[in-house]
């Protein structure tokens, strides 16, 4: 008996949809500034951190997921776009190995110009990617831990480029990760309520639908108003004054305080409105990092 292999077309094309094209920029640009600001040019692993996290690192988390959510993602109206494809069943096996084997080399090279404490981080990193959706771990279905090993999915790429480029972390750094690091748990969070009414039907926990729709979009608009505080207050310099960037996405929730359950499905249209303000929202983080490494 010989095993079918999917057609190399089909295969590509599986992993891009899967892999999220429109969000590669939220992993790969916290990684890049973290290395830059942290006085380090443009070297060889400035590159090749950025294109792991581009694109491998999107490839195995949302290739993952993609694979052990099928079937609640055959019940979710928002997957087979840009949110996310609905994989058939034939290309699950080879789109895990193409995607975890696509990260292989970058993380070999990563390892070799990096540190013992890189290689943790590093490895935090990976571990979080995976243990959101494989059986057994399945972080995801684990109510309010899965909000936190999302933000852990974002924040993570910073903190290895922090610590890759051998920086000390200020204060004001510190503050500005616990900052990213709310801002995570409250887009998880938000993201979640639209997919209360699939994942019940598939018998997925989440934290959403655990707290209920109400009580986890005001968790979210709390969290985005934590991610403001923590900015403004500890950060230092320009950089304080992106905490106001955080306003817009609690302002985009909102509106959705009062949805119920059965309703939920409705927050689907802040989420959309939440895709494109983070490219409105890292056109202005670019502008302000730019002034903090002109010391402006």
């Amino acid at each position: 008996m010989t095993l079918a292999l999917p057609a190399p077309r089909n295969l590509v094309s599986a992993i891009v949809v899967s892999s999220r094209p429109l969000s590669w920029v939220n992993t790969a640009y916290p990684f890049a500034a973290a290395y830059l600001l942290s006085g380090r040019s443009l070297d060889w692993r400035f590159v090749v951190g950025t294109l792991f996290f581009l694109v491998p690192y999107n490839a195995a988390m949302y290739g993952t997921n993609d694979v052990f959510d099928y079937e609640s993602d055959l019940r979710n109206p928002r997957k087979g776009g840009v949110e996310g494809g609905v994989l058939d069943p034939s290309l699950h096996r080879a789109t895990l190995w193409a995607a975890w084997g696509l990260c292989a080399p970058f993380v070999a090279l990563l390892a070799l110009g990096g540190s013992p404490g890189s290689w943790a981080v590093l490895a935090v990193s990976l571990f979080a990617v995976a243990a959101y959706s494989v059986p057994v771990l399945r972080f995801k279905e684990r109510p309010v831990l899965d909000s936190l090993t999302s933000s852990t999915h974002f924040v993570s790429p910073a903190v290895y480029g922090l610590v890759l480029a051998g920086a000390r972390p200020s204060p004001g750094v510190l503050a500005a990760l616990g900052a990213f690091f709310a801002w995570g748990v409250a887009s998880h969070a938000f993201g979640a309520v639209q997919d209360i009414v699939p994942d019940r039907e598939a018998s997925i926990a989440s934290i959403a639908t655990l707290f209920g729709a109400r009580a986890t979009v005001r968790f979210a608009v709390v969290c985005y108003l934590a991610a403001s505080g923590l900015l403004l207050l500890g950060a230092e310099g320009p950089g304080k004054w992106a905490g106001l960037l955080a306003l817009p996405y609690a302002a985009n929730v909102a509106p959705f305080v009062t949805v119920s359950d059965a309703a939920s499905g409705r927050a689907r249209a802040g989420w959309r409105r939440f895709l494109w303000l983070n490219y409105v929202t890292g056109f202005l983080v670019t502008l302000i990092l730019i002034g903090v490494w002109l010391g402006l």
